[in-house]
């Protein structure tokens, strides 16, 4: 191999794998003053500098014909692992079915015959760094545009889950909606990932819109049954009718909620989307939203590795931006 990438970010870089010594410096000489040019001798040379310095290659141009592997290895390899890169076949021979298999497999870009002309050689590169280009330009812009939609789910969920407080114990009655996020923070909420291969944004819209209709109708089930089985008792029960509504979700004592299952703490909000909730993480708002109309609050705090939570002071009144407060706070990139 010859030629090494600088540590510091270099221009687009074009990586030239052949087994022929005179081809190497050939291609060096003639492309060397349109971008700097790196080269490998073999298939397993050009897979290293792919795994070295793939982000900043913006061009691979492979022979075909190697000792050992052909160059369509290599380029099934930069197109699975680097789909940035523009991938381009050369050859002397006249191997058009391997040609043709390339192309058809998306595995080149183009197909340049030895032997170059030297001017059309250069013509090839520079449209090949241009497209590069446009292809880096094109994935920050949908990186971009995906972070913004996965930040958006996050904030309709965190707004589902106050609109569903609100509509059940009445509005301005934030204290559920502090402990329920909570809980959700101190359990590790995951920023949600739609596989955008398999969903647009309509599909994500209706999906994500099914899904919180079935969390607020098992909540408000939930709540209803906790009214009618707890009916008389207040907020110095509300750990045994957490134990008794939770389950095996939580250990609890006199006066302290021992999780678990931290996992039920963050579902509504980590979940994948369209993934119902589970019965355990409904029953879980269900109880703060009873402990709230029973006039208690809980605590969540940590014992080591395990998230507890114990009777708590009810806030005498939350800033009229909290909720926006929150959802930056999940839209850090911590929960990325």
């Amino acid at each position: 191999m010859s030629n090494t990438i600088a540590d510091q970010t270099p221009p687009p870089a074009i990586l030239f794998v052949d087994d022929e010594t005179t081809a190497l410096k050939y291609f060096e000489r003639a492309i060397g003053a349109i971008a700097p040019v790196v080269t490998g001798a073999s298939v397993e040379d050009g897979k290293a500098m792919l795994d070295a310095h793939g982000a900043s290659l913006a061009v691979l141009v492979s022979d075909q014909r190697m000792p050992g592997e052909y160059g369509n290895e290599l380029l099934r390899y930069a197109r699975e692992r680097y789909p940035h890169i523009v991938r381009i076949l050369t050859t002397a021979y006249s191997e058009l079915d391997q040609t043709v298999e390339a192309v058809n497999q998306g595995q080149i870009h183009r197909y340049i015959k030895k032997p170059w002309d030297i001017s059309a050689l250069r013509m090839e590169m520079k449209q090949a760094l241009e497209l590069s280009g446009l292809r880096k330009e094109r994935d920050q812009l949908v990186r971009e545009k995906l972070g913004v939609l996965q930040t958006q789910t996050m904030a309709t969920r965190i707004g589902a889950v106050h609109t569903l407080c609100a509509s059940l114990v009445g509005p301005g009655r934030f204290q559920p909606v502090e402990t329920y996020l909570s809980g959700t923070q101190l359990a590790g909420a995951r920023n949600v990932e739609p596989d955008w291969q398999r969903m647009d944004y309509a599909d994500l819209v209706r999906v994500e819109s099914d899904c919180n209709g079935s969390f607020g109708h098992a909540v408000s089930t939930r709540l209803a049954a906790l009214r009618t089985q707890h009916a008389g008792r207040g907020a110095a029960d509300a750990m045994q009718v957490f134990t008794d509504a939770l389950g095996a979700t939580v250990r609890g004592g006199d006066d302290t909620l021992m999780w678990t299952s931290p996992a039920t703490l963050s579902e509504f909000l980590s979940r994948p989307v369209g993934q119902p909730v589970s019965a355990e993480h409904a029953g879980w708002l269900a109880c703060l939203l009873w402990l709230e109309e029973a006039g208690g609050a809980l605590q969540f705090g940590r014992e080591g590795d395990t998230i507890v939570c114990r009777a708590g002071t009810r806030a005498a009144g939350f800033a009229a931006d909290r909720l926006a407060v929150w959802i930056e706070r999940f839209s850090e990139p911590a929960f990325g």
